[in-house]
Parts: C-alpha cells; structure tokens; sequence
C-alpha cells in the first residue's frame, strides 16, 4: 500500500473549516530517518560529484528544498543546503561521514533511473548518497529538463528522511493550495513534478520538530562504521532485502550492517 498523503482540516470551535493557523499533516517520513542536529534550522552539505550538464540540477536542488518565503511555502522549513565540491568522483560514489555525496554516471541497463542511500545509525542519518543513472538519461525519453529535475529533486529529498507522497504514476498529481505537484509524487508527465511544494515543506517540519540535543555529524573525509569504500553500491544485489514496494516491485531496500548500522536505498525504476 502506497505512503499516499493526507491532508486533514482543522476546525474552529465555530465549525469553520482552515488550514491557515498551522502546517497540513502530512504522512510521508521516511520510517522516521532524520540527520541528528542541535537545533533548526540546519545546514546539509551536498557534494558535486556530477558532470557539467547535470551540475545546474543540484544547484536548483539545493535551493528548492532550503525555500522558506513565499506563498504555500513554510517558514519553518528546517532544512538549509550547502552545494560544495564533492568528496567522492567516480561511478562508486564513495559516502562521506556527515554530508551527502551526489554522482552520475552510466551506470547500465539495471532498470533504475536514480537510487538515494542513507547510511543509519538507529534513525540517525549519518551519511548519505544520491547517484542518477546516465544510461537512461541519455535516451529521449529522459534526457529532458522535467525529467532530470524531477529525479534530483526527489533523490535530494530521500536524504533528509522523506518518503513518497504517493506511487501511482499515472493517477492526478497531489497538487498543494498553490496548484504545485511535488517532485515526492511519482508522474509519468514530470512536468509538475519537479521541486517540492508545500506538503514535503510541512513533513520536514514534522519529521525535525523535535530536539535531538546532540550535534550534527561533522562533514569528513571517512565513511561512517559498517561501509566498504570499494564497493560498489549502485548493485541491486548490494541494497540487502526488499522493505517496502511500490507498483509490484521493491523501491526500499535495506542492508544491516552491524552494530545497529544499515544502509538503506530508495529507488526511482524506469518506466
């Protein structure tokens, strides 16, 4: 069963219906996965690791999810990016502790079109990686603006804990008060899909309303306990067993790495 959104009203004691007076619930956290931070907002470094033609997307990226004015927005947004030079290069796109790597390459006809990787520590998120998979972006089909953003924004997304606001590819688009779809909202017509809108804002303000106490992850050059630097992670034989599916395949897989440590990924198939 697909994690769909749910918007529920509130009404005042008059029986007036609003929604105004605080952010919509909304119901797609990624099993609770959150980066560990003293307080809101916060600052998530993500490493360009990509080649020129896709470097915009990132950029864009980064701005899209650290929005915190305008109309359907949310104030409280508790999310910052930092867009810096990568850590990783490479097709393995090796994790950092800390910070989020993000790759490209051609990485073949293995059926995904972008995966997102966090590395956790109980629901810590201590490192994480988002890889786009050329092999498909360079076909017509994906080789488009709408396509290439829609990927970015939504792998960027999975890393700071979201989830799908919905997995149905071809029913109407989950739009938020300002006609927005969001790029957390599988569409076979991307088009209106690619940046976050107001209900992903209200998630990330539910998934970090509360205080950790603790400090960030300071962004290093190691990766965190359990990860082989050598390994390639872009296998789907690497990703451990299937947790959750999304139209009759797996989308979530998780890996246990010991010690309370698992790598867990979220894919985006082909279509």
């Amino acid at each position: 069963m697909s994690r769909m959104f749910r918007l529920f009203t509130f009404a005042a004691i008059s029986g007036a219906l609003f929604i105004a007076a605080g952010p919509a619930s909304a119901t797609h956290s990624w099993s609770g996965y959150h980066w560990s931070r003293p307080s809101n907002p916060f600052t998530v470094t993500l490493g360009n690791n990509l080649t020129s033609n896709w470097t915009p997307y990132l950029t864009t990226a980064g701005s899209d999810w650290s929005i915190t004015s305008g109309a359907c927005n949310n104030p409280q947004n508790p999310i910052r990016c930092s867009v810096t030079s990568g850590g990783s290069g490479g097709r393995k796109c090796r994790p950092t502790a800390g910070r989020v790597e993000v790759c490209n390459s051609t990485y073949g006809n293995n059926g995904w079109l972008g995966i997102a990787q966090i590395w956790v520590t109980g629901l810590h998120i201590t490192q994480g990686t988002v890889k786009v998979n050329d092999t498909y972006f360079n076909t017509p089909q994906y080789n488009t603006p709408a396509w290439r953003s829609f990927v970015m924004d939504q792998e960027v997304g999975h890393t700071f804990g979201l989830a799908h606001q919905d997995e149905n590819f071809n029913n109407p688009d989950l739009l938020d008060a300002c006609g927005r779809g969001s790029c957390m909202d599988y569409s076979a017509d991307p088009s209106n899909n690619t940046k976050p809108n107001q209900h992903d804002y209200d998630e990330l303000v539910i998934i970090y309303g509360h205080s950790d106490g603790a400090a960030a992850i300071a962004p290093g050059a190691s990766a965190s306990v359990g990860q082989n630097v050598d390994e390639d992670t872009d296998n789907e034989s690497s990703w451990g067993r299937p947790v959750d599916f999304a139209n009759g395949r797996p989308d979530v897989y998780e890996r246990d790495l010991g010690g309370g440590n698992k790598l867990v990924t979220h894919v985006i198939w082909v279509q």
